[in-house]
């Protein structure tokens, strides 16, 4: 028997893993994915948002804890735990030295990313170079890692937790932390969370996965059958607008559409439905996918011009293109009349200002609903771009509530050697919404916190050496 389990192969599962490591405990790693996918959507990431006071290498200027808490804040809309959202900003000032000892490396952000510069740390070779970082690291350490095994099953005796199952597999650990992910591969589950439309439509049948197809719930559905704290709702999650020509799994980040706060986003209908210029990019990207999930057919079109080419990174396949409005509308199948009509009012209503895409600038629209509030600008140089728009799950927000030790709660009492971290968690910091990184700042904080207290409960009748969280 190990001293602690851990269910997962993400980040959050590998920080906890390596931290029980070093606390001494004997660390075995369950990963429901083959080798050559393993990682999660962790493979995926690309930047950790910081805190810090003052620069830091890759970081300039500085990004304090109040700051940080009102970004969090604004995109949730107040749905989030403020004790253990503070916990997860404290917590992203001091991982980096930690990170570094384990082979993850930074670099400075790329050219179409300096918006971010003085709040997101960029990992040299995005997130499977950190993923591959973390796993040697921890073969090094001597923990156990297993492939190809999904756990569909805990036995628990009361809270406390016994052992794990995968299909006729069981395995015993004093402790266990999860660490398994959502379930927005599941799209039964989905369809369920989404249910049916006044159009009669299910929502979810559109949805493509950004994620990894092996985030299925299966754990958390278990846990929620069993008994344990929930918090979330089930039909939130990292949504994005991207390609609708993406893949239905593991497209990543390079299927992202970086364009719309630099022009207008309109349905299948032709007509706008939200604010594109309301905040900065990287703080409301991930509302998109939401917006267009509630729009007909799920899917909507971002229009620029000419003006807006080399202010975005460029998507991997080029949008369609045409020298009118008109043929641009035949191309993308909008409706003609209303398309270049949307277009047209939208023109009319811009403001002259300074445009400055790095800033809250003063163009912005009058008399417009919806408004555009920022970086406004007419559509009218030609040649005109429209690239489809499809809602991309990346991961869901449902799920168990916690403390800040981590901890499963059932019946409102938190269990005391079973233990939680990322996906699995981060409804309780993330009620609704996103800004860019902090997905990688709650996993990496509760990752640690979790492998922590396991190894502490795994261990509490022999010497515990602390590990610093």
């Amino acid at each position: 028997m190990v001293d602690v389990l851990v269910i997962g192969g993400g980040n959050a599962a590998l920080c906890a893993a390596l931290m029980a490591r070093e606390a001494g405990a004997s660390v075995q790693l369950l990963e429901s994915a083959p080798r050559e996918w393993r990682g999660g959507n962790s493979q995926h990431t690309r930047n950790l948002r910081c805190m810090h006071d003052a620069p830091q290498d890759v970081l300039v200027d500085a990004y304090p804890e109040e700051e940080f808490w009102q970004d969090l804040l604004k995109v949730t809309g107040g749905l989030t735990d403020e004790h253990l959202a503070r916990l997860t900003i404290r917590a992203s000032s001091s991982c980096r030295p930690w990170m570094q000892k384990h082979g993850v490396r930074f670099q400075p952000p790329l050219s179409g990313a300096l918006h971010v510069a003085r709040t997101n740390a960029f990992f040299m070779g995005g997130g499977k170079a950190l993923v591959n970082a973390y796993y040697r690291s921890a073969e090094a350490l001597g923990v156990d890692i297993r492939y190809d095994t999904p756990v569909d099953s805990l036995e628990l005796d009361g809270d406390r937790f016994v052992a794990a199952r995968s299909g006729n597999k069981r395995f015993a650990a004093r402790a266990c932390v999860l660490a398994a992910g959502g379930f927005e591969s599941n799209r039964e589950w989905l369809r369920d969370a989404w249910g049916q439309n006044a159009r009669g439509e299910w929502p979810a049948d559109n949805f493509l996965i950004r994620g990894t197809r092996f985030n299925k719930g299966v754990l958390l559905k278990h846990l929620m059958d069993t008994g344990a704290d929930m918090i979330g709702d089930p039909s939130q999650s990292h949504c994005v607008a991207i390609d609708a020509r993406a893949p239905l799994y593991d497209g990543g980040i390079c299927t992202r559409i970086d364009c719309v706060s630099l022009g207008v986003v309109v349905n299948r209908d032709g007509d706008r439905f939200y604010d594109e210029g309301e905040d900065f990019w990287p703080k409301r990207y991930a509302i998109w996918g939401r917006l267009v999930a509630l729009q007909p057919g799920q899917i909507g079109y971002s229009i620029i011009d000419a003006k807006a080419i080399g202010r975005f990174m460029p998507p991997v396949f080029p949008g369609e293109r045409a020298d009118s409005l008109e043929a641009l509308a035949r191309k993308l199948q909008l409706p003609e009349g209303p398309f270049v009509d949307t277009i047209a009012r939208y023109n009319q209503a811009c403001r002259v200002g300074t445009f400055d895409h790095t800033a809250l600038d003063d163009c912005h629209t009058e008399g417009l609903t919806p408004p555009k509030t920022h970086w406004a600008r007419r559509i009218d140089t030609p040649p005109f771009y429209g690239y489809a728009l499809r809602p991309g799950i990346t991961f869901t927000y449902l799920g168990l509530k916690t403390n800040d030790r981590a901890q499963v709660h059932f019946g409102g009492a938190p269990s005391d050697n079973l233990f939680v971290a990322g996906e699995m968690m981060a409804g309780n910091v993330l009620g609704k919404g996103y800004t860019a990184g902090v997905g990688m700042s709650i996993g990496t904080a509760f990752g640690r916190i979790a492998g922590t207290q396991a190894a502490r409960a795994a261990l509490k009748n022999t010497e515990f050496r602390s590990a610093e969280v």
